[in-house]
């Protein structure tokens, strides 16, 4: 079995404060994707993670505290390779790929929307970049694990009172179809496959006091390539884990 976790922290250094370290040696998956590490690679204390017996691979925005991703596994990849391509995208660190044998596994950190137009325009020019990116990859690694921070909520199902956020950047309608076009490439929600009970949320805002309401969004998933469905064992999210604004989502496969 190869547990698989996701998790944005909104902040490396801030999760550490709030105990994520003591977590991770007590949960231990296998691999872990983890989104908006604010940091840059020297200001990682690489040696606590390597006691655990964890490799690692980091991909920092060249901003300050800003974006990032990484991936930590107990295994060595046999190959790995960090960003998209495209200079704009991967100066703000958003993409890692590491191989194991013959599953591929892809972390990404996708673009807010919610700033405004202009970082909306750049949300959508990196759902093109991706789907582009997945649609060649799956040609040569159909078994595909694309993990990470979607901002993105699918369906009316994923978020909470939909009619209020129709018009809200991660659920506008082009994103949620940008969803529905990566599954019919031939992806699966692997959360929905297990689970298709209505409040499962993995992020929910710091205002108002959103997280005890559930007043949430599901924005974090594992989309699982088609060929792995036989292989998926158990998908879920730990609504009680609390080391950030979301929580972490977990996949389980054979």
């Amino acid at each position: 079995m190869i547990k698989i976790i996701s998790y944005n922290l909104n902040g490396l250094r801030s999760a550490i404060s709030k105990g994520f370290m003591e977590w991770l040696k007590t949960e231990y998956p296998d691999i872990i994707c983890i989104q908006e590490t604010k940091l840059q690679e020297d200001q990682v204390d690489k040696m606590s993670f390597e006691f655990m017996g964890y490799h690692q691979i980091w991909h920092s925005a060249i901003k300050k505290g800003y974006s990032g991703v990484a991936i930590l596994s107990k295994k060595k990849p046999d190959f790995y390779s960090i960003g998209t391509g495209i200079p704009d995208f991967d100066a703000e660190g958003r993409l890692i790929r590491v191989d194991f044998g013959d599953l591929t596994i892809i972390n990404s950190y996708f673009p807010s929307g919610t700033t405004g137009e202009i970082r909306q325009a750049v949300k959508m020019q990196y759902l093109d970049a991706v789907y582009s990116y997945l649609e060649e990859l799956l040609k040569t690694r159909p078994n595909l694990v694309v993990s990470g921070d979607y901002n993105i909520a699918h369906k009316p199902i994923d978020i909470n009172h939909p009619q209020k956020h129709l018009k809200s950047s991660g659920f506008l309608p082009e994103e949620r179809a940008w969803i529905d076009r990566l599954l019919e490439l031939g992806f699966i929600d692997s959360f929905r496959s297990f689970n298709d009970k209505p409040e499962q949320y993995s992020w929910w805002s710091y205002r108002a006091g959103s997280r005890g309401k559930n007043l949430g969004w599901r924005l974090d998933y594992h989309i699982v390539g088609k060929s792995l469905e036989s292989r998926m064992q158990n998908a879920g999210i730990m609504q009680n884990v609390v080391h950030s604004d979301h929580c972490p989502v977990y996949l389980e496969l054979k």
